[in-house]
């Protein structure tokens, strides 16, 4: 079964057309990248998805049961897991308090749910090191790892990044691109990445290429081309 399904999606900014007619589709265990210039609406359609906006029109369909008339906190218990662009850490909380937040998708939430996942320290075990320190006091791409983590921690099937390099040295870059990919291998969960960083665009399995709020191109990111590149990565 298709994890997530969407069709002709179509959402406002007040009477700005800004997403027109978006259809796309993510498998299990499939990482799916979504790139193009900023402003083209990336990040709107990820807020949409996870119910943050609401389209005007269309459909979106998370293992084949409709999201629409679900809040985002349904949507996350639904199955679905978000990372922010800016990662929206909690800096006045400790990073353990910080993951804790994360189990809050979990039924039950955190009356029934206080143990951090140790497939978390594996991946991210700069965490466990830091467990006591405030969130603003990590660096962007700890900030970052803990995002990453804290959305992990719901238990999604479905796990949407929003530009997850931006800003964060290339070590770190690094292994944020090797967690992920663990989390899909192992995890099997799909993932839809909004990326520019090409390095990690091309290890996703599949892209859509979106260009003033439409999908204008899609294929194997094995045949991503360098026109392809330059027009929609490129600054």
């Amino acid at each position: 079964m298709t994890l997530l399904e969407t069709h002709n999606i179509n959402t406002y900014y007040g009477e700005s057309h800004i997403l027109r007619d978006i259809d796309l589709s993510v498998q299990h265990g499939e990482m799916v990248c979504l790139i193009g210039r900023n402003g083209v609406g990336k990040t709107t359609f990820l807020k949409s998805l996870i119910g943050l906006l609401e389209p005007r029109s269309g459909d979106i369909y998370l293992e084949g049961n409709s999201l629409n008339r679900m809040q985002p906190h349904q949507r996350a218990r639904a199955g679905i897991g978000y990372v922010p662009q800016g990662r929206e850490i909690i800096p006045y909380l400790t990073v353990e308090e910080n993951l804790l937040l994360g189990m809050e998708a979990l039924k039950g939430g955190l009356t029934a749910h206080r143990k951090i996942d140790s497939f978390i320290f594996d991946i991210f075990p700069v965490l466990r090191k830091f467990l006591a320190r405030k969130g603003g006091d990590l660096s962007g791409g700890q900030q970052q790892q803990l995002a990453i983590a804290r959305a992990l921690l719901g238990s999604p099937k479905l796990l949407l990044l929003d530009e997850p390099t931006e800003g964060i040295q290339p070590n770190i870059v690094q292994d944020i691109e090797s967690a992920v990919r663990r989390i899909i291998n192992e995890k099997g969960i799909g993932v839809l990445l909004v990326e520019q960083h090409l390095h990690f665009v091309r290890q996703a399995d599949r892209y859509y290429a979106m260009q003033r709020g439409g999908i204008v191109a899609t294929g194997r990111t094995s045949d991503l081309s360098q026109v392809v590149v330059d027009k929609f990565l490129s600054v």
